[in-house]
This record gives C-alpha cells, sequence and structure tokens, in this order.
C-alpha cells in the first residue's frame, strides 16, 4: 500500500519511495503480530485451560500426557512422515493425468451444452480461460496432497500414543496411503475402495468405532458425490438480491468499538486512581507479573456496566457509547466476536433498566464491583449499598459476575492483552506525575523504556484509529 501511494501525485522521488517506503512499518507490524501470538500462546491458552480445570465435575480426571509413550509416538513419526510423502506424493503424480484429463472433458462437455460455468454468456471467455489453466489447478493438487502427506505421517505418531502401540502406528503409516487413494477416486469418479493394503491401526476396543466411523464417511462420501453429480445437470437461475435498507446501514468497525472500550478504561483508570480505588500495587503487580484481577477484569467491567446504566437511563434500543453515537444490531460490526457479545450486552441493558437504579446506587456500584466479591448478598451487609432489596443485589451481583466473565473473554482476543498493558503504563505514569500515587523507581524505569520502545514500533503501524464512512466515534463516558 505504501508503494501505491509512492507512485501518486504530490510525491518527489518516487523511485526511491516505491522501494523503501512501507519496509520498516511492515517489519514493525510484523513484530507486533508475533507480540500478540506470543501473548495469545502465553496468556489466552492458560487462561482456557485454568477456567477448564476450574468447571471440571468431581466425576472428571485430567488427562495427564504419559511421557513413556512419546519416544514410540516419535519414533514412528520419524519413520511415517518420509514414508508417507513420497507415497502419497507418488498415488497424486499417478493420478494427475487422470485428473487433468477428466477435468478437461468436463469442462469441454460444458462449453458444448452450455452448462454450468458456461450458462451465461458473459461467462464463457472466464469460463474458456479456465480450460486454458486447468493444468495449474492439477498441479495446485499434487501441492497440496505433497503438504498433507505430513500431516498424515505426524497422525501415525498420535495413533502410535493412543494406542500405546508402535504397532498400531506403523499400520496407520500404510493405512494412510490406502486412505488418500481412496478419496482421490471418490472424487475423480473412479472405482471405490483402493487396492493398496489397508491393516487395522485400532486395537479391539476402538476397532468397532473405527470400523463405525469408516463406514459412516463411506456413505457420506457415497451420498454426497451422488448428490453432486445429479446436481450438475439441474442448474437454477439465482434471483440477485437488490440492495435494501439494511444494507446502506453505516456499519461501526471493530477497531471503533475497541477504540471505545480502552478510551472509556483511560478515562474511567483515572477517576478510580484519584479515588483510591485503584492503587499502585495493583498497576505494578500488573505490569510486572501481567496479572491483576482488579485492573484488567474488574476495570474494564465497570465501564460497560457504566455504558449499560447510562443506556438504560436514556431508554435507547441498543448501546450509547457517547452522545451520537448508539449501537445496535443494525450497526454493529459483522465479526463473529462481537456478534457474541452483543445479544448478551443488550440482554443486560434491559435487566437494567428494570432495575431503576438511583443515582446513590449508581455510585455505590463504582466501589462494589472493584472492591467486593459479589458472590452473593450477604457480601454487601456492611458497603453502604442504600438498597436493602436482596433480590435486587442478587441481580445486581448476577450481572457483574456476567460482565466479568464477559471481560475474561474478550480479555484472551489478540491485541486486547497488548493495548491493556500500554493502557496500564501510561496511567502509572501519569499518576506518578500527578503525585496521585508513589510508585517504585525500578517499574517507573521499566515503564519507560517500554513506552519508548512502543513508540518506536507504533510510529507508522499504531492502531488505525478514526471514522468508518464519516462516522467518527468520540467517545465521552464521563
Amino acid at each position: 500500500m505504501a508503494t501505491f501511494e509512492a507512485v501518486g501525485e504530490g510525491v518527489a522521488d518516487k523511485l526511491s519511495h516505491c522501494f523503501l517506503d512501507g519496509t520498516a512499518s511492515t517489519i514493525r507490524g510484523a513484530c507486533m503480530v508475533v507480540r500478540d501470538v506470543t501473548d495469545f500462546c502465553f496468556h489466552s491458552y492458560f487462561s482456557f485451560m485454568d477456567e477448564l480445570s476450574e468447571k471440571m465435575g468431581d466425576d472428571e480426571e485430567p488427562t495427564d500426557i504419559k511421557l513413556s509413550y512419546l519416544p514410540r509416538s516419535f519414533l514412528v513419526a520419524l519413520v511415517a512422515v518420509p514414508l508417507d510423502v513420497l507415497m502419497i506424493t507418488g498415488v497424486a503424480l499417478w493420478k494427475s493425468p487422470c485428473m487433468l484429463l477428466k477435468g478437461w472433458q468436463r469442462l469441454c462437455e460444458d462449453l458444448v451444452g452450455r452448462e454450468g460455468p458456461f450458462l451465461e454468456t458473459v461467462c464463457v471467455p472466464f469460463a474458456g480461460l479456465a480450460i486454458i489453466l486447468w493444468p495449474l489447478a492439477v498441479i495446485a493438487g499434487v501441492i497440496a496432497s505433497f503438504l498433507s502427506s505430513f500431516f498424515f505421517g505426524l497422525h501415525a505418531g498420535l495413533i502410535a500414543y493412543q494406542e500405546a502401540s508402535f504397532q498400531m502406528g506403523l499400520s496407520y503409516m500404510i493405512s494412510a496411503v490406502a486412505l488418500y487413494d481412496e478419496y482421490t477416486n471418490d472424487l475423480l469418479y473412479l472405482r471405490e475402495g483402493s487396492c493398496l493394503p489397508r491393516p487395522k491401526y485400532r486395537k479391539a476396543g476402538s476397532a468397532k468405532y473405527e470400523t463405525g466411523r469408516n463406514k459412516d464417511e463411506h456413505n457420506v462420501t457415497a451420498a454426497s458425490a451422488e448428490k453432486q453429480h445429479q446436481g450438475q445437470r439441474k442448474h437454477r437461475r439465482v434471483l440477485h438480491r437488490s440492495k435494501t435498507f439494511m444494507e446502506t446501514i453505516q456499519r461501526l468497525r471493530p477497531i471503533q468499538i475497541w477504540d471505545w472500550l480502552f478510551r472509556s478504561c483511560e478515562i474511567n483508570g483515572r477517576i478510580l486512581l484519584s479515588e483510591g480505588l485503584i492503587s499502585s500495587e495493583d498497576i505494578e503487580e500488573f505490569i510486572t507479573k501481567g496479572k491483576g484481577k482488579k485492573l484488567s477484569i474488574k476495570l474494564p467491567a465497570w465501564c460497560i456496566l457504566h455504558c449499560l446504566i447510562r443506556s438504560a437511563k436514556h431508554d435507547t434500543h441498543g448501546l450509547l457509547i457517547s452522545d451520537d453515537v448508539e449501537v445496535t444490531n443494525f450497526n454493529w460490526p459483522k465479526d463473529k466476536v462481537f456478534d457474541w457479545m452483543l445479544g448478551p450486552l443488550l440482554v443486560l441493558k434491559e435487566q437494567m433498566k428494570k432495575l431503576e437504579l438511583t443515582e446513590d446506587e449508581e455510585l455505590c456500584l463504582q466501589k462494589l464491583i472493584m472492591t467486593n466479591a459479589n458472590e452473593k448478598p450477604s457480601d454487601w451487609d456492611d458497603c453502604g449499598f442504600p438498597s436493602s432489596d436482596g433480590v435486587k443485589r442478587a441481580q445486581l451481583q448476577a450481572i457483574i459476575r456476567r460482565l466479568q466473565g464477559i471481560v475474561a473473554n474478550m480479555s484472551r482476543i489478540p491485541s486486547f492483552r497488548r493495548r491493556f498493558m500500554s493502557l496500564a503504563r501510561a496511567l502509572y505514569l501519569e499518576a506518578i506525575d500527578a503525585g496521585t500515587i508513589d510508585g517504585s523507581r525500578k517499574v517507573e524505569r521499566k515503564v519507560k523504556a517500554d513506552i519508548a520502545s512502543e513508540e518506536l514500533q507504533s510510529r507508522d503501524v499504531g492502531d488505525t484509529k478514526g471514522s468508518s464512512n464519516g462516522t467518527s466515534v468520540d467517545v465521552d463516558m464521563v
């Protein structure tokens, strides 16, 4: 993209800019991706595993890796990978002429009968190009077979571990070639099955399951192949949907929702620091150890709860993230992660509307969500919560726990931890400069060095902030 911008109007010395522009920013962006992947591997993965361990039932036991099985597994994989790569690649090369001729035959039949890609006149040139480039598709199929053969060989090591048998691993190594040969026969409409040997690679306890699964797979493959063969002669003209009002709505981008959340955490974090609800120890623990539920979970949960309270007061259909921007089902980003978030948040907003909180209760909630356990109504007995209604307290505590669970899942999304760490460092230095907290000299020097490094990395590839189709998000949560 930097190269295309360099050849535009108003750029001097275009030749040097075509080669230099975008190089450093791409390297910095790659380093940023590596950092996000590292956070996902060392934070998100173990967070998922800890949650699974906590939810484990009394009758369940964790599956331990048996170290005594690993040597035979590695040995089987070491033998199976080169053999399966050689055999499967050989089968792919042996059947590539058949794939080439059958593909040309099918395309020529469709050309004569004006079917398939030749149904519409405007598509005829492109379909003719497909005939010419079909050998490239065959080459791509051979390359894909070569790459998949590595996974077949590695799976043999997994079979040896599961069955605790060196022989079963070698049996799968041989059967993998027959399985591949059978699948390619089904794909190319050749004879059923395979002439290659296919020894059993499951013991008596799991052989029945494996046999049943193979039969089911074969039946499903045969049924799908028959439907595909029948459907090739039946073509329907699809009516193109006209552009509706729903498609003209300007949707927000995921980065805008992200920016709102972190901007809200920054504003509310300053307030909580000034009120003493967040201490220097909380921030230092998160910066040095990467832990700290109060900062990484409770602070975003309070920001979202504040948004729900504000939306409920204004009686909006969606979530009011600023004075002029309301997030609804219409303009919510079309992203699976954000779709998973919107539904529960809208339900919680309706629950908050029915509770009809007073101003005193809202101010007290800020303290309760940051300092209390919020596990049962009795936890709020000595906290000064204005309402003595046990049902109302239980509902608010359930909403807080639900929000903390949502934030815990959000913290596992790539880039969340990196951006929140940057936010915590900025709040820490700002609070020290303002005299709000007395920080550690060692932590302060570390934070300043990290911020300087991040500013260097994000000089050209900082997170994109702004607008989508002219819609700007001006966050004013407080």
